[in-house]
């Protein structure tokens, strides 16, 4: 466990601070005590001297498995609120086994081998399938699907995907709800893809290659 460190990417706004911070220290500090990491209590109070002037940051802590907390900023820009982005499949699946893949690390191999599959021209965002072809997550973001019933449907963490943050504020406030999906599921709904730094994103897929 040595060989790599927990993530979160968070938004810092003015007037307002680090957007979501509660649910993003839970989800460290539950990832530490599975994994035996320490350290996670100390990060709210590094996290307490971002500061920015009148422009939202991007805020990316890691924390090593001996504890070691290392905080970068950087300016952000928002997507506007009518942004929709185009999104692929990729070849590349994921192993729904593999409970790793439930914690935000440093391991980002095959994230980024799904992303490389297609040009930032050509694709937003690269969505992966897990070993039985159900759909799991982007490689930045969760996946959620509009069915018409007027609740957004995610995929359940036992596909094998990561519990993102802005997935579980949305399924907190009864705006999202958890149901396996199916690839036909994603052709016919509303498809949308998000995160906590950038939020919710309207979304169309890609036809597969």
């Amino acid at each position: 466990m040595s060989d790599f460190s927990l993530i979160e990417t968070m938004r810092w706004e003015p007037g307002t601070g680090i957007v979501r911070l509660r649910l993003h220290l839970a989800r460290l500090k539950r990832s530490a005590g599975r994994l035996g990491f320490v350290g996670a209590d100390k990060a709210a109070e590094k996290l307490a001297d971002v500061q920015g002037e009148n422009l939202p940051l991007r805020v990316r802590l890691t924390l090593s498995s001996v504890g070691e907390i290392a905080i970068a900023t950087a300016p952000f820009v928002p997507l506007p609120p009518n942004a929709v982005w185009t999104v692929a499949i990729a070849k590349a699946h994921l192993d729904s086994a593999n409970k790793l893949l439930r914690h935000k690390t440093t391991r980002r191999d095959l994230y980024e081998a799904a992303r490389a599959e297609y040009p930032a021209a050509e694709a937003d965002e690269v969505l992966l399938l897990n070993e039985k072809g159900e759909p799991c997550e982007g490689t930045i973001t969760s996946i959620f699907l509009d069915d018409g019933s007027g609740i957004l449907k995610t995929p359940p963490i036992s596909c094998g995907l990561l519990a993102g943050v802005l997935r579980t504020e949305l399924i907190c406030a009864r705006r999202a709800r958890i149901q396996r999906l199916t690839l036909a599921d994603l052709q016919t709904g509303t498809l949308y893809v998000g995160n906590s730094l950038r939020g919710l994103i309207r979304a169309e897929l890609l036809p597969q290659r």
